[in-house]
């Protein structure tokens, strides 16, 4: 039987979405960032609104996205990505905007960024990534690095009597008015990848309401900074990292 015969639109069950660019990710093998790019360009993929979509990635891993996305996007300075977001989606308010970031990024030098556009309540998606390290720049402690965790610049663990306490900024800003919508997933599995992508349609989805911001927060692995194999990776993640950080919705809409 030919290979033909057995890949036809009846047979077919999964394929690459049709807005990456046929760059290779460049991403550390078993990081959770590629399945995570995989489930934003589905969603605008099945929306249909590619021509209508502009992505900002400020520095860090997420950075590279320009690179894989086959979309408008718009590189911000470290942290600012809220806020070179806002400016985008008030000049052009028919465009569906979304951030992508990383934990260092958007719970550290951005804090102020993330959390005054999420008190404005601007109509844009956040997506941030959380792998409770600094993946890019040598794996040191982040606002996000859990009690205990090893990192380049904690390398006895984060002492919180001294480096004070992990920063939960998906509850913080949960408490926000301006937030519409704010839940915490995981891409470590199929059924967690199944709920992240129900969770950022649901983001985008928002954006039609015109209600306020959607925060969708993703706790990935980052195994080259964590010093573990992939598999590995994800299972301390699991035990350590989900305990801390747990999974489901923080905020929903309460109207009919």
């Amino acid at each position: 039987m030919d290979i033909k015969d057995i890949i036809k639109p009846e047979n077919l069950v999964y394929s690459k979405s049709k807005l990456f660019t046929d760059k290779a990710l460049s991403y550390c093998p078993g990081c959770g960032h590629g399945t995570a790019h995989k489930l934003v360009l589905q969603t605008i993929e099945e929306m249909g609104i590619e021509s209508e979509t502009i992505g900002v990635a400020p520095v860090g891993c997420s950075v590279l996205a320009y690179e894989f996305m086959d979309i408008d996007i718009q590189q911000a300075s470290h942290g600012r990505a809220p806020a070179v977001a806002t400016a985008i989606k008030r000049l052009m308010p028919e465009k569906f905007v979304f951030t992508y970031q990383g934990d260092g990024d958007l719970a550290a030098i951005g804090t102020a960024e993330t959390i005054h556009a999420c008190n404005r309540g601007e109509n844009i998606v956040i997506i941030f990534i959380n792998n409770g390290i600094y993946g890019m720049t040598g794996g040191q402690m982040a606002p996000t690095t859990i009690a205990k965790m090893k990192t380049s610049t904690s390398p006895y663990g984060r002492d919180t009597a001294i480096m004070g306490n992990p920063l939960k900024i998906t509850e913080l800003v949960a408490q926000l008015p301006g937030v519409y919508y704010c839940t915490r997933q995981a891409v470590h599995t199929a059924a967690a990848v199944r709920k992240a992508k129900k969770a950022i349609r649901q983001a985008f989805e928002n954006q039609k309401l015109k209600k306020g911001l959607s925060f969708v927060e993703i706790v990935s692995n980052c195994n080259s900074g964590w010093k573990m194999t992939p598999v590995d990776s994800n299972i301390w993640m699991e035990n350590n990292m989900f305990p801390f950080y747990p999974l489901g919705d923080i905020k929903v809409p309460t109207e009919k």
